[in-house]
């Protein structure tokens, strides 16, 4: 099955909710109204009331299914709610006032509503850059318990084949604890988009063919994220052609449950995971779907300013995704 027929069959009746704080981008606009329309997940969108209904009306969609929210005309009973979750939240690290302006950005204000349970995830990114969507959610949403980061990982998918690398878009350096942090995360979302999670912790050295720290901290990974996740099959560490190749694997790494059939490439540091997954994109002929953020509380998701509107869709369905338990 198609990954987004998938994906598309497990929010089905779900009623999930996403906010959208870019309303007024006609790319926003356009693939919530498509997501309403169809079924697939209930869209918020955050803007000026008439600047959207004037976008929607010069694009010929209708906004019926769409609900649509203001921050700045939000009811000021319905606001004092938030700011005092907010100010929970922050445990007098910021004044009230403070926290008042950061409701004011549309981002917080999406950020608040996922926080409060009134949607279930959020996707931004189109206009703003990616500090402005991932700040909030670190500071008020926050990573899961046990999780000290967030990481990005990429689905990539060619005909039949379908994989995940990670972390290719967040942490420029990554330690033994991190690395094996980013592999278990890593598993978890591979299974969101029916990947039987295989896990390679990669390397230029397989089994202790080369030395030197990198090699050490790839093996210290692999030695953490077993203890940790004793049933999962992860192994390490492994040069991508024993991972990937199965007569490689089983040359370099005879006996290994991953050698040979790996799912989910972890990379060492960002910026061989971020090569990596361009060099199969661009040589490979991989479609390349993410960043995925993975790691947080409830789900959010950062667009590319260069987005489409079929990317919006899609990463709408992704993160409506990864909210369901």
């Amino acid at each position: 099955m198609d990954l987004f027929d998938s994906l598309k069959n497990k929010i089905s009746g779900q009623d999930k909710t996403i906010v959208f704080p870019e309303g007024e981008d006609p790319r926003i606009l356009g693939a919530a109204v498509r997501l309403a329309k169809e079924g697939l997940l209930k869209p918020i969108l955050l803007g000026h009331v008439d600047a959207i209904e004037q976008a929607a009306a010069t694009a010929g969609l209708s906004t019926d299914d769409v609900l649509i929210i203001d921050p700045e005309t939000y009811p000021s009973d319905k606001l004092s709610l938030m700011l005092d979750a907010l100010e929970e939240r922050r445990a007098g690290k910021n004044t009230r006032e403070q926290l008042a302006e950061w409701l004011k950005d549309v981002n917080y204000f999406g950020t608040m509503l996922v926080y409060m349970d009134q949607a279930d995830g959020m996707v931004s990114g189109a206009v703003h850059p990616t500090g402005d969507t991932v700040r909030p959610a670190l500071q008020i949403i926050k990573t899961k318990p046990g999780v000290k980061r967030i990481s990005g990982a990429f689905v990539m998918q060619k005909g039949d084949e379908r994989y995940l690398f990670a972390d290719c878009a967040i942490n420029i350096e990554l330690d033994a604890a991190g690395m094996a942090e980013v592999a278990l995360e890593s598993a978890q979302t591979a299974q969101v988009f029916d990947i039987d999670p295989k896990v390679a912790m990669l390397s230029f050295s397989t089994k202790g063919s080369a030395k030197g720290e990198m090699v050490t901290k790839v093996q210290e990974a692999t030695k953490l994220a077993n203890e940790q996740q004793p049933d999962l099959a992860l192994d390490g560490e492994l040069q991508f052609d024993a991972a990937f190749v199965p007569s490689v694997g089983a040359a370099k790494a005879p006996g290994s449950k991953v050698a040979g059939h790996a799912t989910v490439f972890v990379f060492p540091e960002l910026q061989s995971g971020n090569i990596g997954y361009k060099i199969a994109q661009r040589f490979g002929g991989f479609e390349a779907i993410g960043p995925i953020l993975q790691g947080l509380n409830k789900p959010v998701s950062d667009l590319s300013r260069g987005a489409n509107e079929e990317d919006v869709y899609k990463v709408a369905i992704i993160t409506a995704a990864q909210s369901v338990k």
